[in-house]
């Protein structure tokens, strides 16, 4: 025994060659950089769109609608409004469909029509934008008879819908199966043990993966030239042409117009902050949350 603790006495005091250390020092200074890469463009462009932006944004942007062409002034309080109505009823169809199909493919759907599901999700994630957008004119646009917030708010919920679906699916699937198992010897049911212990350890991945789909339709504008299509006035109603930032931005920015112009860059700058908020607070919740649920 006495020679075992001598030879590890040993080994610890042992000094780390200078080919160590010098490899250590350039992965830690590798990771750095590669930080830094990835940083340094999203950082760019916030600040590229704080100093075109921030000079047309005051109260009357933000309260605002639309003045007509020519009078300088108005805001798009109506298209800030408009996203998050449009926003609000993509994340009640996408959200609900998304995390049950991933709850389907982690715990049922090791079969032929997982493997479908599967398929058919990772196809749908490259399809084009614009293309979903077309679909959901000619599945609730034409149906309807005009274009409406549920037509924006249907061909949103499809882009969310596969990436929910399939980072659902990877969380649910990273949980032990020791977990499972020792609710399964205690005689808990499989269903409620998927629902209450497998998702509630896989919350925090779920949520991430909800962000992800929120973030990305959050400023897309095809899909909603063909649905939502626009509107210059307040709106509440689902079934009614609707304003949202994307549409208005695109309006502003192919105008001849400088002031337009002006307000297009406000706008992108309001549409980014208004994504890093919710997100933020939707993480700030979540991890509240499972906080209070640990304790």
């Amino acid at each position: 025994m006495p020679e075992t603790v001598t030879a590890t006495a040993d080994f610890a005091a042992a000094p780390i060659s200078l080919w160590r250390r010098g490899m250590n020092s350039f992965a830690t200074f590798a990771a750095a950089v590669s930080v830094i890469l990835v940083l340094l463009p999203l950082g760019a462009v916030f600040g590229y769109l704080v100093y075109k932006g921030i000079g047309s944004i005051n109260w009357a942007f933000l309260t605002q609608t639309p003045k007509p062409v020519g009078e300088a002034g108005g805001g798009m309080a109506n298209a800030i409004a408009g996203s998050a109505f449009i926003l609000l009823i993509a994340s009640v169809i996408g959200v609900p469909i998304g995390i049950g199909a991933g709850i389907y493919l982690a715990e049922y759907g090791r079969n032929q029509l997982g493997n479908i599901i599967r398929f058919t999700a990772d196809v749908l994630n490259g399809v084009p934008s614009i293309v979903i957008g077309i679909v959901a004119y000619g599945i609730v646009v034409l149906s309807q008879g005009h274009f409406s917030a549920l037509a924006g708010g249907v061909a949103l919920a499809i882009m969310m819908i596969p990436t929910i679906t399939r980072t659902t699916e990877e969380m649910l699937l990273l949980v032990p199966n020791a977990v499972r198992e020792a609710a399964y010897g205690l005689g808990v049911s499989r269903w409620r043990t998927t629902l209450s212990i497998t998702l509630r350890t896989a919350t925090s991945g779920v949520i991430t993966g909800v962000m992800l789909a929120f973030a990305r339709v959050a400023g897309e504008t095809a899909p909603l030239l063909f649905t939502a299509f626009g509107n210059q006035y307040w709106n509440w109603k689902i079934n009614q042409p609707t304003a949202a930032l994307s549409l208005q931005i695109f309006t502003y920015a192919i105008s001849p117009f400088d002031e337009w112009h002006r307000q297009a860059w406000a706008g992108a700058l309001i549409l980014i902050v208004l994504i890093v908020v919710a997100v933020s607070a939707v993480r700030l919740v979540a991890g509240r949350g499972m906080l209070k649920g640990a304790n």
